[in-house]
């Protein structure tokens, strides 16, 4: 027959209390300390100067590593397009080859807005800033 091995539960009630405050360690005999305020203001202006070149590194690690910079965005000109009206043409086929590769739909619709029900005419051009 086996034997079933000893299971030892701790609980808080049982456990040994631990202090609730760390020991105080005994401070070496003599005068303590005291710093100048040249020595003060020393530190602090190390203090200063690191955290700066900090802020300087990551700054220029964030822009190596493709972010942007804190300066405005440039601005584009907006993209013209036109086109010649050919025989046989409608809004759809003109917005078509105005905006290549996407949804004709508001193109179609400010081009109705601008015509303001006039036929297309073959060889008139049409210009739109997309």
């Amino acid at each position: 027959m086996q034997q079933a091995g000893v299971i030892t539960i701790t609980t808080r009630a049982t456990a040994r209390p631990r202090p609730t405050t760390s020991p105080r360690r005994a401070v070496a005999a003599g005068a303590a300390r005291v710093v100048s305020p040249a020595i003060y203001w020393r530190r602090r202006v190390i203090v200063v100067l690191v955290a700066v070149a900090l802020v300087f590194v990551m700054a220029r690690a964030g822009a190596a590593l493709g972010g942007s910079t804190p300066a405005a965005p440039e601005r584009h000109p907006a993209h013209v397009a036109s086109t010649v009206v050919r025989p046989g043409d409608s809004l759809w086929t003109v917005a078509e080859r105005l905006a290549p590769g996407s949804d004709p739909r508001p193109v179609v619709d400010a081009l109705s807005d601008a015509r303001d029900g006039t036929v297309l005419t073959p060889g008139e051009t049409i210009s739109w800033d997309g």
